[in-house]
């Protein structure tokens, strides 16, 4: 056991007593870790309070028991802590890149930052992961010393790094960019404090990770399924949950629909993280890491699902882009979401002075590309309901976003 009340630490995880320490470098705290200062100044973020009145899939007039960007990223955090707890891993690190891996995201969920992206095409593109690294190394502006929160460097990297590496060895970038190339943002902050793009994060990002994954489909299952857009049975679609709604039929028969639920979700969140503790440790043991540098070395991650669960996740997936990403009434929804990105986007980027002083002071003789981006980083950190309320000030009519019985595909008797 360390001393000062530390939790143990596994020799792979990341120690914050050997943090690469902050870009521009700080005084010790006698009573947190580094880790634990990234983790406070995340929740006490602006961009992190904007959290609780952004999206997942559903509009905020919906209801209010749904999940948004905060209450996912708090069950992210949950998860994290979890996994890294039972691998030995750096807990506060865990839970600051999960507290922080969303920030970066629009109003109205992946409609928003889809908008935005093809918005900004001729500009980079806007991407939710550079976005975040924006918002902790320049936009917050909160310290007096200095812009953004000034995170150690092992944040930054698995706030980038958390999907894996960018750039494959040879500095080409990988799949996932190979198209349309690494985030200028990502880019950028790499030539001042490089990131190591072309390694794997720390164990405590690859957690992070997953704890996201598997949030992800253990709560939209839920939320799907009360919101009407698919139904218990149509589960059995996907044997790993067919399997696991036998189980509760044989051990709860009769069980009221709405605990059936939560008892699907639970158990899907149960099996997901035994798996990746189970599937991690093997993968640990073969490795036999003695430190966390060959974590970031290795070839592929050390913290993942097996073959077996990874298919489950997939299948999840699967279903849930077909019957709820894709349900019509989500759909409709998104297409009046994207009507009101579309159109602050352009009437900032005409008028620059429609924006709050802040956004567009210095912009007078900027390029089309500075203001183009000044613009996206105003809308992308817009609330869901402050982009409505903006769209009703700026424009005569606004599209209407709450659902209907009609929008969902239901029956009136079943709204």
């Amino acid at each position: 056991m360390r001393q000062n009340g530390e939790r143990w630490r596994a020799p792979y995880a990341s120690d914050p007593g050997a943090t690469r320490g902050r870009l521009i470098p700080e005084a010790a705290s006698p009573t947190r870790s580094d880790f634990q200062r990234d983790r406070d100044r995340i929740i006490h973020s602006s961009a992190f309070r904007r959290l609780k009145h952004k999206t997942q899939v559903f509009v905020h007039h919906e209801g209010d028991h749904y999940r948004t960007r905060l209450t996912h990223t708090l069950e992210v955090s949950q998860i994290a802590r979890a996994l890294a707890r039972a691998l030995g891993l750096d807990e506060d690190l865990a839970e600051a890149l999960a507290l922080s891996h969303d920030l970066g995201h629009t109003c109205f969920g992946h409609t928003g930052e889809d908008a935005l992206d093809g918005l900004m095409r001729a500009h980079g593109g806007f991407d939710h992961n550079a976005q975040a690294l924006r918002i902790v190394t320049r936009l917050e502006r909160r310290y007096a010393g200095f812009d953004g929160l000034n995170l150690a460097w092992e944040t930054l990297e698995g706030l980038v790094k958390h999907n894996g590496p960018l750039l494959e060895a040879n500095g080409a970038p990988t799949p996932r960019w190979a198209e349309r190339g690494i985030p200028a943002a990502i880019l950028e902050y790499d030539a001042v404090n490089a990131l190591e793009l072309a390694r794997f994060a720390g164990p405590e990002a690859q957690a992070a990770a997953l704890a996201d994954d598997i949030a992800y489909d253990s709560h939209d299952l839920d939320d799907g399924l009360r919101a009407g857009l698919f139904d218990l049975a149509d589960l059995a679609a996907v044997p790993f949950l067919a399997e696991i709604l036998a189980e509760i039929d044989g051990l709860h028969p009769d069980l009221e629909p709405s605990r059936k639920i939560h008892e699907l979700a639970r158990r899907v969140i149960t099996r997901f993280v035994e798996d990746v503790i189970a599937e991690s440790g093997r993968r640990i043991a073969a490795l036999a890491p003695h430190d966390v540098a060959a974590i970031r070395a290795a070839s592929g991650a050390v913290v993942a699902f097996s073959p077996a669960i990874a298919a489950a996740d997939a299948a999840i997936k699967t279903f849930l882009f077909a019957r709820m990403y894709r349900h019509p009434g989500v759909l409709a929804v998104r297409a009046k979401a994207d009507i009101i990105v579309a159109d602050l986007f352009g009437k900032f980027t005409a008028e620059p002075g429609a924006m709050p002083e802040e956004w567009s002071a210095g912009l007078e003789d900027a390029s089309e590309g500075r203001i183009a981006r000044r613009v996206a980083d105003y809308i992308a950190g817009m609330t869901d309901t402050y982009a409505v309320l903006a769209h009703k000030r700026l424009f005569s009519t606004t599209p209407d976003l709450h659902w209907s019985p009609e929008s969902r595909g239901l029956p009136l008797a079943e709204a």
